[in-house]
C-alpha cells in the first residue's frame, strides 16, 4: 500500500530583494504617472488655445465683413 508523501520541514526561503530595484520601480512608475499627467495638461492646453484662435480668427471675419459691408454702403450711396 502507498504510503503518504512525507511534508518538507524546509522553510521555503525568499530570494533576496535588491533595495535598489525597489527604487528604480518606483521611480519608473512615478516617471510614467508624470508623464500622463504632463500629457493630460499639454492636450488641454491645446484645447484652449485651438478655442482661442478660433475666436479670435471669427472676431478678425466679423470685423473685415463689418469694414466692407460700411465701405460699401458709402461707396455705393446704400
Amino acid at each position: 500500500m502507498a504510503q503518504p508523501a512525507r511534508r518538507s520541514t524546509l522553510a521555503v526561503e525568499e530570494p533576496p530583494i535588491d533595495p535598489s530595484a525597489v527604487d528604480r520601480a518606483y521611480s519608473a512608475h512615478r516617471a510614467r504617472r508624470q508623464a500622463r499627467v504632463e500629457a493630460s495638461r499639454s492636450r488641454r492646453r491645446a484645447r484652449i488655445r485651438f478655442w482661442i484662435v478660433l475666436l479670435v480668427l471669427l472676431g478678425a471675419a466679423v470685423f473685415l465683413a463689418l469694414t466692407v459691408w460700411r465701405e460699401i454702403q458709402r461707396l455705393f450711396g446704400l
